[in-house]
């Protein structure tokens, strides 16, 4: 049976690879109502009060199109709209660009993605990762010349006709792991947190490394703690800015903690009665709903014989 999907995932969300290089096809769109834009603006997106984010219907937003640095061809949802995001990231003053209304406001999505739904925050994050990726890729890895946007914003082609190196979305895969030992789980702090925030730990997968190296050389770097009985348990998109966080269950095969310090500010092995009682306050609380981390947590919290 198929895992329930984390947070901005979206599995039912047409991608319409079929049709990233007819350029006749995406121009048609783009004057209909049932094309939606999104504008993202260095990270962020414009939303409501609610929040609710605002989008625009392709035939009554030409303004916007020409603003656009990016247009980036997201995909069709369930109820038949075609998504594009538009990076505007240039303009200074994006929210009188944009409407003039007080009311909405440009606002990053770690700040409004809990209070959104599962859908919204697929999108949102979807929209995100890719206007992030095309900022940070105006220019050729290989020889440095600009690059240009294709594929209906998802690719984007050396411009120096001897070189024509292509370069696709990239995303850094990083571990994210629930190390347990009996009813006890191991949880640490970053200092960057909010107040009494802790954690799963987590780290980026090196060159030459599998995951389950990854998962083993972390929790040893950082905690002190060799793992046995690695095991996954699913994957997150994680747009802050540009990973796939991939879940993973361990037991301690040591229990002594030597925090390194460094990621690292304190840890701590934490009953699950303690958890499923926290008081989520400045002193303790546990990660954002959001997150794969409180994924890790509650399944094991709820679980009746260990993760």
């Amino acid at each position: 049976m198929m895992k329930k999907p984390n947070y901005y995932s979206n599995r039912e969300f047409d991608r319409l690879d079929h049709l990233r290089d007819d350029p006749d096809w995406l121009q048609s769109m783009l004057t209909t109502e049932k094309c939606r834009l999104l504008p993202v603006w260095r990270n962020q997106h414009l939303v409501t009060p609610d929040p609710l984010p605002v989008s625009y219907p392709g035939n009554a937003a030409g303004a916007l199109l020409e603003l656009a640095e990016d247009q980036i061809l997201l995909g069709r949802d369930t109820q038949g709209l075609i998504w594009l995001a538009l990076d505007i990231s240039q303009l200074e003053q994006p929210d009188a660009a944009l409407t003039g209304q007080d009311e909405l406001r440009f606002q990053d999505l770690r700040s409004i993605g809990p209070l959104l739904d599962r859908h919204t925050g697929a999108l949102l994050a979807h929209a995100r990762a890719m206007a992030y990726w095309h900022r940070h890729h105006r220019y050729c890895g290989v020889c440095g010349s600009p690059t240009l946007s294709t594929r209906a914003g998802n690719m984007r082609l050396c411009s120096d006709p001897e070189c024509q190196q292509a370069h696709h979305p990239r995303i850094d895969p990083a571990v994210i792991m629930l190390v347990h030992n009996g009813d006890y789980c191991l949880l640490g702090r970053q200092p960057a947190w909010p107040a009494g925030m802790h954690s799963t730990l987590a780290g980026f997968v090196e060159p030459g490394e599998s995951l389950e190296d990854a998962v083993a050389r972390e929790v040893s770097e950082e905690a002190g703690i060799r793992v046995a009985n690695i095991r996954y348990h699913s994957s997150q998109p994680w747009p802050f800015p540009s990973s796939i966080m991939l879940g993973f269950y361990a037991e301690a095969a040591s229990k002594e903690i030597q925090v390194d310090g460094v990621e690292l500010e304190s840890a701590g092995w934490f009953h699950r009665d303690q958890l499923l009682n926290s008081p989520e306050n400045d002193q303790f609380r546990l990660p954002r709903r959001d997150s794969i981390s409180w994924r890790l947590i509650e399944t094991w919290m709820h679980a009746k014989h260990g993760a």
